[in-house]
């Protein structure tokens, strides 16, 4: 098999997060066609367990130990270089030599950047080393996100968000024009990356993501983990160090839980995902909220909740957990930012609200209507297993590289006239 350097921000296992989820996929599915070179961090002490997994779907693997405070203090260094702070937080003179070494003598045909901000491992590279193609997974239109941060923020945060927006779309544009392909995880994001960098449209695509449906399975046994037996029960999942999930706790817990709580007394509701920060933590204070930290396993917690919800409302692309819940046969209600690039019936396979009482009013339908809630869910799994298996999204990874690889092909036959 032909070399492949992939570059990832973190070990993608085990698949417990949104890019580690797409990564691992993307990981397992190239390793059955490609010689893989895997290049990434690890930010979680617990991760150093799962290198032995990873090696094994890998012909090379470096990973990088990155302590997530020391970053932020030397991410500051990307101010006096006029560069993203996002990716400053990702720079590393060890990887940085691994890739120069692994283009050196492994000569990789393609290379798949995970995520923009490791983009630098091959912009920074001599044009000599690097790869014929290169395929960027942006995922997201990131610099939107630092947009929508600093219109919530007050200084000085609003000025750091509003920079980090306009550095990372500079440097995305000139990643993008490196690129042979560009990748998003939702049609929306392709269209939305294009009005912003008109140049590049012609490279964009969307390379969704799946759901193991296997594995969020209704049937999944275990135990009830709630201790509030059977009182229904409101969950969301998610990294509780991550703002938009920060934000979509907070907002639920203060605007839409007591509009709830006033039509459902016993109603409770559970924040399970690790690392919650100090404001999230707080929420347990208040009576019928439970925040669990990290869990070995979210399913339990999924497939025994009453209502799954995604409140979110500072988002970008598609969301893994509201996939899960419903791979999983839960009722979900989702704001329209959680709803981004989920093919599926508002009102059939889920609810849909946007301002707290009109989310409020859609948990209390679903958690008194037990079977609307039932057949909600049964529709929710039908449509996942139907239209989401991640064998049918890695088809469309495969096109697009065969299509950069054919493009590039093209390009070294019938090099550009210089001009006269």
């Amino acid at each position: 098999m032909s070399p492949l350097l992939f570059l990832c921000q973190r070990l993608p296992f085990p698949p417990n997060k949104g890019e580690k989820i797409r990564y691992f996929h993307f990981l397992r599915h190239l390793a059955t066609r490609w010689d893989v070179h895997l290049g990434c961090f690890i930010d979680d002490p617990a991760d150093w367990d799962h290198v032995p997994t990873v090696r094994g779907h890998v012909r090379d693997l470096r990973a990088v130990g990155l302590d997530p405070r020391l970053a932020r203090a030397l991410c500051t260094r990307g101010v006096l270089q006029r560069a993203p702070l996002s990716v400053t937080y990702f720079g590393s003179r060890k990887l940085r030599a691994w890739v120069e070494h692994v283009c050196a003598t492994v000569r990789p045909e393609v290379a798949l950047v995970g995520s923009s901000s490791m983009g630098q491992y091959l912009l920074d590279l001599p044009a000599r080393l690097r790869p014929p193609v290169i395929v960027t997974d942006f995922v997201d239109v990131d610099s939107e996100k630092w947009r929508a941060y600093a219109e919530k923020a007050r200084l000085p945060m609003k000025a750091v968000y509003a920079r980090e927006q306009a550095t990372l779309l500079r440097y995305d544009r000139r990643l993008g024009a490196l690129s042979d392909a560009g990748l998003f995880v939702t049609p929306a994001e392709v269209e939305l990356f294009a009005r912003l960098a008109p140049e590049l449209a012609p490279k964009l695509t969307a390379v969704e993501n799946g759901v193991d449906a296997e594995y969020f399975d209704p049937a999944f046994a275990a135990a009830a983990p709630s201790p509030h037996g059977v009182a229904p029960t409101l969950v969301f999942t998610g990294h509780m160090d991550y703002w938009p999930n920060v934000d979509a706790v907070l907002h639920f817990a203060d605007d839409v839980l007591p509009r709830v709580r006033a039509a459902v007394p016993d109603v409770q509701f559970c924040v399970v995902g690790a690392n919650p920060v100090p404001e999230v933590r707080a929420l347990a204070e208040r009576p019928g909220i439970t925040v669990t930290g990290r869990v070995p396993d979210v399913r339990p917690y999924v497939t025994h909740a009453t209502v799954c919800v995604a409140p979110l409302r500072i988002a970008r692309g598609l969301q893994n957990k509201v996939l899960e819940a419903m791979a999983c046969a839960r009722p979900v209600v989702v704001s329209p930012q959680a709803l981004e690039g989920i093919d599926c019936t508002p009102g059939r396979d889920l609810l849909l609200a946007g301002e707290p009482t009109a989310f409020a009013s859609a948990c209390v339908e679903l958690l008194q209507a037990p079977a609307r809630a039932g057949a909600m869910g049964a529709a929710a799994r039908a449509l996942v297993v139907d239209r989401y298996s991640w064998a049918s999204k890695m088809g469309r990874l495969d096109e697009t590289i065969a299509r950069a690889t054919d493009a590039a092909a093209g390009r070294r036959r019938d090099p550009p006239r210089q001009g006269v």
